[in-house]
């Protein structure tokens, strides 16, 4: 019977994400007690003005908690405006709470919460866009949101012509729309560009650019609790991915459209770590919370066998992430 499973227990709960909440305050309070040191550990490459900008420790780990909540939240909102699993459900929130809460060295990267935090903003606009009259007001707020985010991490713009295959695939790219894309694109520059000008530094915006073009494949090499952590996640990535493409005829096209630009988005966000590895604690929220979505849509829609002890032992191995994690970082 659906109902004796574990699995279906766990996503159809109340319980569920509260319990998930306790536990990642808990693994956050355990991770600022027994590593206060980590610090903006893997942050360095990042400009000296994104650097300035960031709050020391103990609120650098108060903001990232908060960040985490809401992209907690987004993806909620996500799911019930867009049906991405056809039903409520909070079971991708209390995923990505956990993935994160395992991974202590996260728990400072303020920088790499906030674009993950933006680059879901952009994915409100962009899903709204879907079949559109006039897609102009929905990709130019998108794409202002991504803005907003490469000014704080440069790279992330690189995130933008997947941003149009989106909307391509959604039928609402139109040259009107492109440009409004472009404008939404440029506007945070030309706000840098008049600060630029009003203290006399160009540099202020040269750097950004800079950065962006910057390629550095074998400069940094990915950290043991970045390896562990995106090793989970891509397991967890390719299982969901299988799942979403072998039940697609189950889905609305407008719900597979959505669920086949969440797989090209993980993917290149893994690719993008993997020719970039000093970006893998940077880039880690958003492969943990596009990763949460294709996994709530396998966890809560599937219920064979095999995906219930596929979820136990994914389960099972947070705990073991958490303190191989913890254990590096010490």
């Amino acid at each position: 019977m659906r109902n004796k499973r574990f699995l279906n227990r766990v996503t159809t709960s109340r319980l569920t994400l509260p319990a998930a909440c306790l536990l990642a305050v808990l693994c956050w309070l355990a991770g600022s007690l027994l590593v206060p040191a980590c610090g903006h550990k893997g942050e360095s490459p990042l400009s000296p003005e994104a650097l300035a900008a960031l709050p020391p420790s103990w609120a650098g780990q108060l903001l990232c908690l908060l960040l985490c909540g809401a992209i907690g939240y987004l993806l909620i909102e996500l799911n019930n405006r867009y049906a991405i699993i056809r039903m409520r459900a909070s079971v991708q929130t209390a995923i990505f709470f956990l993935v994160v809460a395992a991974s202590p060295g996260l728990h400072w990267h303020a920088t790499g919460m906030t674009a993950a935090t933006l680059m879901f903003i952009a994915l409100f606009f962009l899903f709204g866009s879907f079949q559109q009259p006039n897609p102009t007001s929905h990709l130019f707020h998108a794409f202002l949101s991504l803005g907003i985010g490469s000014v704080l991490l440069p790279q992330s713009i690189l995130f933008a012509p997947v941003l149009w295959i989106g909307a391509y695939n959604f039928q609402s790219l139109t040259p009107r729309s492109f440009l409004a894309s472009l404008l939404g694109l440029a506007f945070p520059y030309w706000l840098l560009l008049g600060y630029a000008c009003a203290v006399g530094d160009m540099e202020v915006l040269y750097r950004p650019l800079h950065e962006m073009v910057g390629f550095r494949p074998l400069l940094f090499r990915v950290e043991p609790w970045e390896a562990g952590t995106l090793s989970y996640l891509f397991v967890l990535y390719v299982v969901a991915t299988v799942h979403c493409l072998v039940t697609g005829l189950d889905d609305k096209i407008r719900t597979r459209c959505y669920l086949h630009f969440l797989i090209l988005l993980a993917f290149c966000t893994f690719a993008y770590i993997a020719l970039q590895p000093w970006m893998a604690s940077l880039l880690t929220p958003l492969a943990a919370a596009v990763t949460s979505i294709l996994a709530g849509h396998l966890f809560v829609l599937s219920n064979s066998r095999a995906t219930n002890w596929f979820f136990l032992a994914m389960l099972a191995l947070l705990p073991a992430l958490f303190i191989v994690n913890l254990w590096t970082l010490l």
